[in-house]
């Protein structure tokens, strides 16, 4: 209803109560004609003068709810400035301060969902533009050894090494996929399946995984200290590892050392993994674990990195309840720090 008609709706119903009230005294006093004239005769003006101070009552109780009406609408026109407390709802009863206070509450969240959307539909923006810019290039390179094979006159030393070229692109497209389908599982929904976990186990297990690898690049592994266990999914923790410790051996270089430690510190298992590389240089270390980053993008090419890698491990971590660090150290070398809530020991 409106603002305004309310405020009429209340003063008629007055006015007309008065002039009921009247009449009924009229009959009542049947005794006196006289006095049953006079106030037949006074009952008119009294039932006016009713409706107007009704007015006047309603313009002053139902201003703040006025207020309240039109700020309302604001907020619903998509102006999200709106504030309901002011000093008119102050000054207004009790339960319409309470209205104010209330509607400023909803008036906050609505902006907050509003600024989460926002945000969301921006990340979603860069990450498809992220994605299309990954395809992009390995897709140029497979287009154009596969144009320059249907020269019947090139060299078979060249034909050998287009043919490679698409091989290996062929296989990074694969990689870019797996990985964005792992992230989907994993941020999408929950793809997670938890239990008693063996952090020195797992750990063990990626470095087994990761042998060949680790030796064909030349890079030295060690392994050291204990870990409570955690509730957590085996296969997905050691993704974590397998991916901290490639991570780093692509960037220590031939001969170069990754050490991985394990603690607890405070109710947490913690997962160190360091090297004794270049470092990740001067930059905010929250930008390793962004999608498609890279802190040396020529680098990480000839090494086939997707940039998917470290994003993968945060996700994983935050599905477990943890959280994931990146330092330079002082003596050269990047230091990765996963730290997950640590379950009680087993009782014997």
């Amino acid at each position: 209803m409106q603002y305004h008609a309310l405020r009429i709706l209340l003063a008629t119903v007055s006015a007309l109560s008065t002039l009921v009230f009247s009449l009924v005294l009229a009959i009542i006093i049947i005794i006196d004609p006289r006095i049953t004239y006079w106030l037949l005769v006074l009952a008119v003006p009294f039932s006016v003068f009713a409706f107007f101070i009704a007015m006047w009552l309603s313009s002053i109780l139902l201003l703040p709810l006025g207020n309240l009406v039109a700020k309302a609408r604001r907020l619903a026109s998509g102006d999200l400035s709106v504030k309901f407390s002011d000093e008119v709802s102050r000054s207004a009863p009790f339960a319409m301060r309470e209205l104010s206070e209330v509607l400023d509450k909803v008036s906050l969240r609505v902006r907050s969902s509003m600024a989460e959307v926002a945000a969301e539909s921006k990340r979603q923006g860069q990450f498809v533009s992220d994605v299309s810019h990954e395809i992009r290039t390995p897709l140029t390179a497979i287009r154009g050894a596969a144009e320059t094979l249907m020269d019947e006159d090139i060299p078979y030393g060249d034909r050998q090494r287009f043919c490679e070229t698409i091989i290996h692109e062929s296989e990074r497209l694969t990689r870019l996929a797996n990985d964005l389908l792992t992230l989907q599982r994993i941020e999408g929904d929950g793809e997670i399946k938890l239990r008693r976990v063996d952090l020195h186990g797992i750990v063990e297990y990626a470095a087994a995984m990761l042998e060949p690898l680790l030796d064909e690049r030349k890079t030295i592994l060690t392994i050291s200290g204990e870990a409570p266990d955690v509730l957590g999914d085996p296969d997905r923790l050691q993704q974590v590892v397998q991916n901290l410790i490639d991570n780093a051996s692509r960037f220590v270089g031939e001969g170069g050392r990754i050490h991985v430690e394990l603690s607890g510190i405070r109710e947490h298992s913690v997962i160190t993994v360091s090297d004794d590389g270049p470092g990740f240089g001067d930059i905010d270390p929250a930008r390793l674990f962004d999608r498609f980053y890279r802190g040396d993008p020529s680098r990480a090419r000839t090494t086939g990195g997707i940039g998917l890698g470290l994003t993968i491990v945060k996700a994983i971590v935050t599905a477990h309840e943890g959280t994931v660090e990146a330092v330079n150290l002082p003596g050269g070398g990047a230091c990765f720090i996963v730290a997950i809530p640590s379950l009680p020991p087993r009782k014997n």
